[in-house]
Order: structure tokens, then sequence, then C-alpha cells
């Protein structure tokens, strides 16, 4: 603080002396921005002295040539055991400062689960050791081994299980287990940090922030049948059509036989035979002349009197309204996929029985549910515990599976959800994060190794 007033000082004494500063009207409503700031910061750039921080000096706006002490507090005394420099990074020179005395050639063991893609065997060419490992916290565990400086050795949790308190036995199990016990050294894993846990181990800060979020199977599209054209209008609507169909051509026959306008000589031209007349709307006639109206046609023919053009004039209007209304839902039909999601975030899952829903086993996401004070997350606790068969599954492998069958829904924390959406298209996340938390270096309970 005292180099960076002492610079901001020497810079604006440096613009002062190469011309006069004149300070402007402060207003709450107008931005502007002062005219000397470029100025100002320029000449701060060229600042070279030494300070209490060591030499100070900047290159395109950034500070170099400077070097930071990492110190450890030991025996109510800080005692330097490294440095930071912005172009190396962290060189610890005390390594023995992070370890007990005589413990410095030490080999931890290291607890972990496999969870892709934090921890995975090898898959290809014969391993032996911690090289049959791989994964993001293996990488992560491998830097820190280097930085710190210490041997370590990989070995799996034996029940597979991250940890849980069982309130019937009083214990815990997993992961937390094998530290409480000092079975274990570190646990490196997607090893969630929560109240519980942080009561009986040590965690380091968070390397990775998260939350519970909830998988489900993309919903699938229905194939086609015969009479899917029919889908744009509801059963309702094409009955509707069919009764006005038949009601209107038995009008038209009905008005047309009263109708005197309607009766014609079928021969005109021939004088002898003047007292014989026809109606041309018969009955198949009239039915002739609604489809082919309906079906936008038209036909040969023609309503003379004003009492028949007035049931065609209604009859045209209403096969207008219905065609338009089927024509724009139709194309919706044909050119969108409509995907409907039963559920859309944990409200619609707690409020429903048709879908099962389920965590993983002896996980921090179980954990999450059964100790929640939220009536929402209580009520799904409620149905999880009590379903049968059981929704709870004993690895994530186990829960995708399951999801993939249809109709379960599988709560898990979010970067391995995230993980697996991007290499399945089948799968999809549904609404957002239940919480937020993160992933930790987990120790036995007031370790130095922290």
């Amino acid at each position: 603080m005292y180099d960076s007033v002492q610079v901001f000082a020497v810079g604006l004494r440096t613009l002062e002396q190469s011309h006069a500063l004149r300070p402007m009207n402060i207003s709450c409503e107008l931005e502007h921005p002062w005219d000397g700031g470029l100025s100002l910061i320029n000449y701060i750039n060229t600042v070279d002295r030494k300070g209490i921080s060591g030499p100070i000096g900047f290159k395109e706006g950034r500070r170099i040539q400077f070097k930071l002490d990492l110190l450890k507090l030991r025996q109510q005394s800080l005692v330097k055991v490294g440095e930071w420099r912005p172009g190396s990074g962290v060189n610890i020179t005390d390594k023995s400062a992070f370890f007990e005395a005589g413990t410095t050639n030490v080999t931890l063991v290291v607890i972990t689960i496999l969870e892709t893609p934090y921890v995975m065997l090898r898959s290809k060419g014969n391993f032996s050791g911690n090289d049959r490992y791989e994964g993001f916290c293996i990488d992560l565990l491998k830097e820190i081994a280097h930085m710190v400086g210490f041997a370590y050795r990989i070995e799996l949790v034996p029940d597979g299980k991250y940890g849980v308190y069982d309130y019937e036995t009083g214990e815990w199990n997993g992961i937390v287990r094998q530290l409480m016990d000092k079975k274990a050294d570190l646990a490196v894993g997607s090893m969630t940090i929560n109240y519980a846990r942080e009561s009986v181990i040590d965690f380091t800060k968070p390397f990775m922030n998260l939350g519970i979020s909830i998988l489900f199977k993309v919903p699938t599209s229905h194939p086609a049948r015969l009479f899917s054209f029919m889908n744009p209008l509801a059963i309702e609507i094409w009955l509707y059509v069919l009764a006005a169909y038949i009601l209107v051509s038995v009008t038209m026959f009905v008005v047309a036989r009263f109708s005197p306008y309607e009766w014609n000589n079928p021969h005109p031209c021939h004088s002898q035979n003047t007292e014989i007349v026809e109606n041309q709307f018969s009955l198949a006639n009239s039915f002739w002349f609604t489809i082919g109206t309906l079906m936008q046609q038209g036909s040969d023919l023609n309503p003379k009197a004003t009492s028949t053009r007035i049931v065609s004039g209604v009859w045209w209007f209403f096969t207008l309204i219905i065609i338009s209304s089927y024509t724009a839902n139709l194309a919706a039909f044909l050119t969108v996929e409509r995907m409907i999601t039963p559920i859309e975030n944990a409200e619609d899952l707690a409020s429903q029985t048709d879908i099962s829903y389920g965590t993983l086993e002896s996980g921090s996401t179980m954990t999450f549910f059964r100790d929640s004070m939220i009536e929402t997350y209580k009520k799904m606790w409620r149905f999880m515990e009590n379903k049968k068969p059981s929704v709870f599954v004993p690895t994530y492998e186990e829960g995708i599976k399951r999801v993939l069958q249809g109709n379960y829904a599988f709560l898990m924390e979010s970067t391995m959800l995230d993980y697996i959406v991007q290499r399945d298209c089948n799968l999809t996340q549904i609404g957002g994060l239940l919480d937020s938390k993160g992933y930790g270096i987990a120790t036995p309970m007031g370790e130095s190794k922290e």
C-alpha cells in the first residue's frame, strides 16, 4: 500500500510539472472522463524507483522485476520458506517446513475413489503403482507433490463410498472413516466439502466450485403414424367439422328443395318438355358441393337462390377459418420438433410421483437432502427414503444407466453432470443449481499436512 501511494504521488507530481491540473465539476448524472487520466497512467508507467517491496517498474501496465516472500507461521514466528515471481511462480526453498520434524522423507498414503473424469484407471498398457491412475485429481496431486516435495502412494477406498454419517450406528463410512482412523494421510478426488464432514476431518480451500443439478433423459419424438396429419387439430375439432359438414349438406339439400329458383328445365331447347324440371342439388350433389368447398377445389354446382347462396357463404367463411388454422399448425408440426419435458425444476419433481429420482448412496448429495430444512427438499427426501425399489445407486455409472432406461431423474453434482451431458446427446440438465459448494483435498483432523 505504501509503495502504491508513492508511485501515484510521483506520477501526479510529474503530470503537474508538465501542465497545470484543472479539476472538473463532478456530476452524478453524466460521466465525463478526466482529460489528464491517460497522461497520468503514462507517467506512472515510467516510474522507476526503489520501494519497500523492492524495485518498482512497469511494462505495459504490469509491474516487473519483483518477488513475494512465502512465509509460514512456525512456533509463533514467521519463517521464509519460498518465493513467488511473476515469471516462474512459486519456488519452495524450505520444503521441510511443511512437515513435522523427522518426517521429510515419509511416503503419504493418499486415499481416493474411482470417478470419471477425476480419478480413472488407465485402460491401455501394463502399469503398476501410482501409474495405474489418471484423471484431473491425479494431475492435481502430482503437481502439489512436485511443488511441496513429498512422495505418495495411492489407494482406493475399500467400500467405494465418499463418506456419510449413519444416524443408526453413529459411525461414518467411506473415505471419511479412513481419514478418521488415520489409515490415510490425504484424500484426493471429487470430495465435497460440507459442514458434517468438516466436523470430523479437515479440508483445504476448494479447488473447484459446483452445485447439485438434475440429470434427465432427453424426451424422444413419437414415430410417425398413418393419421399424423390430423395432429394439428384436436379430435374434438375434427368431430365438429364432420358434424358441420353433414349439417350444411343436409341444409343445402332441404333449402334447395323449397326454393323455386333451384328448379330448372334440364332441356330448355326442347319446347315439348317445358313442364319437366329438375333440382341440381340432390342429396349426393349437396354433399359433393360441400366437400369440394372444404377441400378448396370447388365444383360445377352453383347456387342460384338467395337462400342457398346464404348457406353457401356461411360455409365458405367457416372453411376459410378452418383451413387457415390447419395450414398454420401443420407447418409448425412439420418444421419444429416439439420436445416437451415433463419436469422443469426441482419443484416439478417434488410435486409428482410418476418419475422416480434418487442420488448417489452415501454421498454429499444424499446428505444434503437428508439434512435440508427446506420444505421442497424435505419432501423429496421422504419420497426417496420410502421409494421401493431403492432409488439410491452405488455408483454414478449405475445412476446414468437408470436415467437412460427412462422415467428416472438422477440428482448429482453439476461438474460431473456437465461432463456426462457433453458426451451423451440423450441426456440433459433440468433446471439450475440447487446449492453451491466445492471440492477440496481432505486430511485427518488437525494434521499439519494440510
